[in-house]
């Protein structure tokens, strides 16, 4: 038995080495628990991992398993071996593999060989160079692998300033963790985990030893019903330990001892937990730290760098904070008595500090009634997108948990925290759902992303105090252009119309395997740039939606004439073919495609899209015939074979205009074309000579 412990009551289960307790079964010999609890406190130095049967079957975890509590009870989405996404960073190269390229690749690689040999494989100096040497490799991979691979999502960063402390996304995760729990805890749904909880865990860790690795053994348990079993969804989502849940609530109920009638919603969450949590509830020093830390950082980016209320008077006091947070801090490098007496003194002066700053009223506030620590603009909009992650299946990130509503119903209990409103919620909502549908490329995200955009109310739609609100959010930014600074909206839907926009500015390209998806990205650019319009900056640069949409077809069809021209230019010489005649074969078929798959969306919103299309691609054929007729000597079959390509092209421009405007509109429309008609027949009049002259 550890030190102190009389029984296995007394044992915390969840610091005992699974691995080590197998590993005496399996020798036979005698079970010492504080062995077991020093070897699980040895592996938490190192990355988790998974050990079965020799190196080829060590993996490492992509989360912890430990902190993420029990598995869920779900099985597992099936596993195909490869998903094209419309949208993969790696597809979005103007230049493609060739099959020969990939064959290659492929053969060099030994992949027969690497996807599912049990030997190791050793690389060579050679093989190291190979890798460094071809970028497409990089392509090859992410076509073979059997797992969902995450998009690239670099594009949708926030317009939001970085901590100053180096806050990480963990200690953010754990922080919103510690948030819902007041939030709940003002609904009075917070209650300590009983001992039949406790018996219920070892009877599993007990069942956990008794059975082989291999055996699928899936345990079934009496669901937690109500807010309860709702919390305990919201742990296992945002992966927290049991440990570190318990600590939390029963900091959070030992806060409230006499505070009659305080609401634990009030209350300034990370001072209280650092005053009622001790270190002895902690595995280890190190662990104590690094949670302390994290409070000691909220505390500085909720009430000194981002507040929402300035401090006036308070000026002095805010200094002083600074300084007694360094001391907590420092307090523990300090010897056991003399850290610990610093610590608490500081911690009372810290009290003292922070209440009357985070009490400062705002919006028409009584004192005390709001507690202002983490409503600041940058921290709380971060602290909710983590809360609003949890909305997604843990088994299947593309996909919306069973429990989204119930989640989202209960989210509502730390808007009075984090000063989220309505329409704050429907803005951040929606960005965290559009950044997850460019992650995972699955269209159902998306089409959630586009109900939440169209749930944001426009500024006439909203309350005076809101639009008050709303205005008063505005954060700088550092970038490659200088300091610039955003309102709440701008750094939210900014990036993600940037990436539409992005995305449309070359549709022939992203969107080539099918329309559905491009329709769903319009909606997404037209609903985030009507919301942007009414920003002040935005106002004086607008354009109406038809431009806009002019914007894409014109972006898209340069591209798309630019891949044909240097498709035409390496495959004319094989095909025995004039390039220009190739050329305006292969244009027609572009403008078919056009036609048949991308303007039908766009003609919703313009309904000259068709003749925007049709000219555009008639002049950059245009500009490559006449250099060629102006320049051409002599009079070949190759040659001569250009002028039936070209008349046929224009033809069908010509009759594509008409489908689709009445007679004396079309007309308007051809008269601002270039035909290739007159320089045709510049040219067969000047063959004509020519014919004669070496006749």
């Amino acid at each position: 038995m550890p030190p102190g412990a009389v029984s296995l009551d007394d044992v915390d289960l969840d610091q005992v080495s699974v691995e080590y307790v197998l590993g005496c079964v399996k020798k036979g010999g005698m079970l010492e628990l504080s062995e077991a609890i020093r070897d699980y406190h040895d592996s938490t130095l190192f990355p988790h991992m998974i050990n079965n049967m020799g190196s080829t079957d060590e993996f490492f975890l992509v989360t912890n398993s430990e902190s993420s509590g029990s598995p869920p009870k779900r099985a597992p989405p099936s596993a195909p071996l490869f998903t094209p996404s419309p949208i993969m960073p790696s597809l979005l190269k103007s230049q493609s593999l060739s099959s020969t390229h990939v064959e290659e690749s492929l053969d060099s690689m030994h992949v027969e060989e690497s996807l599912n040999s049990t030997q190791v494989q050793e690389l060579s100096v050679d093989d190291i160079d190979d890798f460094e040497d071809d970028d497409d490799l990089e392509e090859v991979d992410s076509r073979r692998t059997s797992r969902r691979i995450p998009n690239d999502a670099s594009d949708l960063a926030l317009g939001l300033p970085s901590f100053a402390t180096g806050v990480s996304d963990d200690d953010l995760r754990e922080t919103a963790y510690e948030i819902l729990l007041a939030g709940a805890g003002a609904a009075g749904g917070l209650i300590i985990p009983t001992k039949e909880k406790k018996k219920e865990k070892r009877s599993r860790f007990m069942r956990k030893l008794g059975r082989s690795k291999t055996e699928n053994v899936v345990y079934q348990s009496q669901n937690a019903t109500g807010l309860v079993g709702l919390l305990e969804t919201m742990r296992v989502q945002m992966e927290i330990s049991e440990a570190m849940d318990i600590r939390t609530r029963q900091g959070l109920l030992n806060a409230l001892v006499g505070k009659v009638g305080k609401r634990m919603d009030t209350l300034l969450i990370p001072l209280e937990l650092l005053c009622c949590i001790s270190r002895t509830e902690f595995p280890d020093k190190k662990a104590y730290i690094r949670w302390q830390k994290r409070q000691l950082n909220m505390l500085e980016e909720g009430l000194l760098n981002h507040p929402i209320v300035g401090f006036g008077e308070s000026g002095r006091k805010a200094s002083e904070l600074r300084i007694l947070l360094a001391k907590i801090e420092e307090s523990e490098s300090l010897p056991s008595s003399t850290g610990e007496l610093q610590r608490t003194e500081c911690l009372r002066s810290l009290r003292e500090i922070c209440i009357p700053l985070a009490e400062r009223p705002a919006r028409g506030d009584l004192t005390g009634e709001v507690c202002h620590w983490a409503d600041g603009y940058h921290l709380n909009v971060r602290l909710y997108e983590k809360l609003l992650l949890s909305v997604f299946d843990v088994l299947d990130e593309g996909k919306l948990t069973e429990e989204v509503e119930e989640i989202l119903e209960l989210l509502k209990s730390t808007w009075r925290i984090l000063g989220i409103t309505e329409t704050i919620h429907y803005i951040c909502y929606a960005w965290v759902l559009f950044r997850q549908f460019v992650i995972t490329s699955e269209q159902g995200i998306l089409q959630h992303a586009i109900e939440q955009l169209k749930k944001i109310p426009l500024k006439e739609q909203r309350g005076p105090q809101e639009r008050l609100q709303l205005k008063s959010l505005l954060s700088r930014v550092e970038r490659e252009e200088g300091v610039r600074e955003f309102t709440f909206l701008q750094s939210f839907l900014l990036p993600i119309k940037k990436w539409a926009d992005k995305q449309l500015g070359d549709y022939h390209l992203h969107f080539c395997e099918g329309s559905a998806l491009m329709e769903d990205i319009v909606s997404v650019a037209m609903l985030s740039r009507r919301l942007l319009l009414e920003e002040p900056e935005m106002a004086v640069q607008s354009v109406t939606d038809r431009d806009q949409i002019e914007t894409y077809i014109a972006l898209s069809i340069k591209n798309a004439f630019t891949r044909t021209l240097q498709e035409v230019e390496t495959t004319a010489d094989a095909r025995n073919e004039h390039p220009l005649a190739l050329l305006a074969e292969q244009t027609k078929n572009l403008l078919k495609k056009d036609d048949t798959m991308f303007l039908p969306i766009l003609s919703q919103r313009h309904p000259q899209a068709t003749v925007v299309s049709a000219s555009l691609l008639h002049k950059l054929y245009g500009n490559k015939l006449k250099p060629f007729i102006d320049g051409a000597e002599h009079l070949t079959e190759d040659v001569v074979s250009v002028f039936p390509a070209a008349d046929s092209l224009e033809q069908y421009v010509m009759a594509l205009i008409m489908s689709v405007c009445e007679d004396a509109t079309a007309e308007v429309y051809f008269r601002k074309l270039t035909l290739y008609k007159k320089a045709l027949e510049y040219g067969e009049q000047k063959f004509g000579k020519w014919i004669k002259s070496n006749g």
